[in-house]
This record gives structure tokens, sequence and C-alpha cells, in this order.
């Protein structure tokens, strides 16, 4: 079967072969649909609920987020911040990648709204989390205190 005419005639229709020429994201942006990773109430909800929560902003200069970063998150009508703890995108070496988008949502004194996370967080978080931590500020060496497992 000869595809060309068949395809010549599709582009004489208007029609395209629906193929897929762009590339995939390499940064969490507004609107991505991410995945609760702890045990809180509200994200276990969500979820179960099938509502993913979505990134409504990032908290840096360029506005795309990586792993370690704060995103602000629209989950069941509320307004949360969370951690980005795992990002689907291609890393830079010795950072795992991760099949999703993981977050961890926390309260505005940077304490997590869970007790536990599910999954593995990368090691280079300790050194960001702490870095990001202030005295009399936020406080994310918490998440860390609550992680299991690190890869």
């Amino acid at each position: 079967m000869n595809v060309a005419p068949r395809m010549e005639k599709m582009m004489r229709c208007g029609k395209s072969m629906h193929l897929h020429t762009s590339a995939s994201l390499q940064y969490i942006q507004k609107q991505t649909r991410l995945r609760v990773v702890d045990n809180s109430q509200l994200g276990k909800s969500a979820m179960l609920e099938g509502r993913p929560p979505k990134c409504i902003h990032v908290y840096n200069k360029t506005g795309f987020g990586y792993t370690g970063d704060k995103v602000l998150v629209a989950i069941k009508g509320q307004k949360r911040q969370a951690i980005l703890t795992g990002c689907h995108q291609d890393q830079k070496p010795l950072v795992p990648k991760f099949d999703t988008n993981n977050i961890v949502l926390i309260d505005d004194n940077g304490s997590p709204l869970g007790t536990r996370i599910h999954v593995p967080i990368p090691t280079m978080l300790r050194r960001k989390l702490t870095d990001m931590s202030r005295p009399k500020g936020a406080d994310y060496t918490k998440i860390l205190a609550i992680a299991t497992r690190f890869v």
C-alpha cells in the first residue's frame, strides 16, 4: 500500500496526520499536573478523586521549576504551597529522573502537612533544603525528617 498518495490527499483536504512534533517539557511551569506523595489528608483525597493538583506559580526568577523548588498549587479549590521532590524531566548528572512530577504539601512556615513520604526523594535535596531553611522563617528540614528513603 502506497502511503504517499493518501498523505497527499489528506494534505489537500486540510487534514494532518496528527504527528507529535513538539519536544517534551524540560521543566515545571504553570498548569503542570503534579502528584502528591505525602500522606496528608488533602493530598490523598485529591488524588483519589482523580483531580491532581496543578501548579499555579513557581517561586523563582525564571518561572520554571526544578527539583527542590517551591511552588504554589491549586488543590481541591484551595491554594497550597509545596516543594518539588521529583521531576519527570531530564535531569543533571547524578540527579534521578522520576516517572511523575512529585510534590510534598507544606504550610506557611515550611512544615509538611503529612507525616510520611511514600516515595524515595533525591539526596541532593538534603543540601538544597538546608540552604533554603531560615532560622526565623521556613524550616524545610522537616521534609527530610519524614522521608524514609533516599535515592
